[in-house]
């Protein structure tokens, strides 16, 4: 189906629920397409491709709601498919909060062309993939006597979306995404250590394809032979690529559901200082070609580029139609865009060549924060920094604390936000941060 077509049956939708007994109806239309190619040891370990449309409705009947989808289209299937939802609907219970949002709040069109789309992808044969497989894999296959084994990735994927409300939004999107990933395992006398590196892409012509396998070896080289170090307060540099991991559970706070729930530790501090002065976080639906680009969001509320987190004072929430409506807030939108971290002056390199003694933190490995309270623990594993040097990797300890203290403890944000990503955090240095170990 064209998007006409798929409007057309959207508003077909929509009138046969509104004449079965729904009050307010939202329909959309998805349309996914998907390859992943898994090649390891020069062999091809899988290869998928999928094709998947569906329809999705939000059903509003007699102050209840429900929630729906089917992959059959045709129209006689959908009116049955609808009637059924609509009397099963009509069993859950009332709930005064649940209604389509205020249409003033729609997009209304007219906005820009945010380039998120590559219409070439679907020409791409699956030779030329495999290729970009195998030659991402080949510069680290058989580079190294300790490789025990080396897997490459490739994935794309794309998707289309047509929405329609009963009371008056309409609006469709389009997004590309292509990925390329080498991973390494080593076996050395002191393990098995492995990494990876990764590049993401919205068009295919702009993917990087160079150094993939060279620099996932590499990193899994640095790994070799870990030491624990003594428990204490360091500075530590979060590598950009693991920095948001820091940043998920303050997003998951400023949720509206955790608001509600009181499973936030951000509660009650609108416009009061939540981190450092140095922190700003803009979220921008509108960088050309961005990851998280967006006109509209999933309930169809027009974009709007905002501060969540402007020189460490909380601006804003996150807040959807549904959580808008108990908490007596504006909604302002369920999920994020683009979340643009503040960047500074200096590189990675340059902010590890000034850290005395501390801590270089280059991955998680398990650990919980809580959200009510803010208090985490998390495995980490990195590199002992003393004099601007790395002496040795490091793993085995935790970083622990109280993401209401530990955000007041960043004193400098790298120039190097992280590419490929909605996300973009560049590196962060904090000081004074607990580490066990030893």
């Amino acid at each position: 189906m064209d998007t006409n077509q798929k409007y057309a049956l959207a508003d077909l939708v929509i009138e046969h629920a509104l004449k079965s007994g729904a009050e307010q109806v939202s329909v959309s239309i998805n349309e996914n397409r998907s390859n992943n190619i898994e090649i390891r040891d020069q062999k091809i370990d899988s290869l998928k491709e999928s094709n998947q449309n569906s329809l999705s409705i939000s059903l509003y009947v007699d102050k209840k709601y429900s929630a729906h989808s089917t992959n059959r289209m045709k129209k006689d299937e959908l009116f049955r498919f609808v009637e059924e939802a609509i009397a099963a609907t009509r069993y859950l219970a009332e709930d005064e909060f649940r209604s389509l949002p205020e249409p003033e709040l729609y997009y209304k069109g007219g906005g820009p062309d945010l380039n998120t789309f590559d219409i070439k992808l679907d020409a791409i044969d699956a030779k030329t993939k495999i290729d970009l497989a195998n030659q991402a894999l080949n510069e680290a296959y058989k580079k190294d006597d300790r490789i025990i084994s080396v897997s490459s990735y490739y994935n794309d994927n794309i998707s289309g979306r047509v929405m329609v409300t009963s009371n008056g939004f309409k609006g469709d999107s389009g997004n590309s995404g292509i990925g390329l990933t080498v991973s390494v395992s080593l076996e050395t006398n002191s393990g098995r250590p492995n990494d990876y590196w990764n590049e993401n892409a919205l068009f295919f012509d702009k993917l990087k394809t160079i150094d993939i396998g060279a620099k996932a070896l590499k990193k899994a080289i640095r790994k070799i032979d870990p030491k624990k170090i003594d428990s204490g307060k360091y500075q530590i540099i979060v590598d950009n690529r693991v920095a948001g991991n820091l940043g998920s559970p303050v997003y998951q706070a400023l949720q509206g559901s955790s608001l509600y729930q009181k499973q936030s530790f951000l509660i009650g501090k609108e416009n009061k200082p939540v981190a450092s002065p140095l922190l700003t976080v803009f979220d921008d639906p509108f960088i050309p070609s961005g990851f998280g680009s967006r006109l509209f969001d999933d309930e169809g509320l027009m974009a709007v580029k905002r501060p969540i987190i402007e020189k460490g004072v909380l601006k804003s929430y996150y807040i959807d139609n549904y959580y808008g409506r108990k908490l007596g807030m504006k909604p302002t939108s369920g999920g994020g865009s683009n979340i643009v971290v503040n960047t500074g002056a200096r590189s990675l390199d340059e902010m590890l060549g000034d850290l005395k003694k501390g801590i270089f933190i280059t991955g998680f490995i398990g650990g919980n924060c809580n959200g009510s309270t803010g208090d985490f623990s998390y495995g980490i594993e990195g590199f002992l920094i003393q004099d601007g040097k790395i002496m040795h990797p490091v793993n085995e300890m935790n970083i622990t604390g109280n993401m209401n203290d530990f955000w007041f403890r960043l004193i400098e944000t790298g120039n190097d936000p992280l590419p490929g990503s909605a996300w973009m955090f560049p590196s962060l240095m904090f000081d004074e941060v607990d580490l066990s170990g030893l």
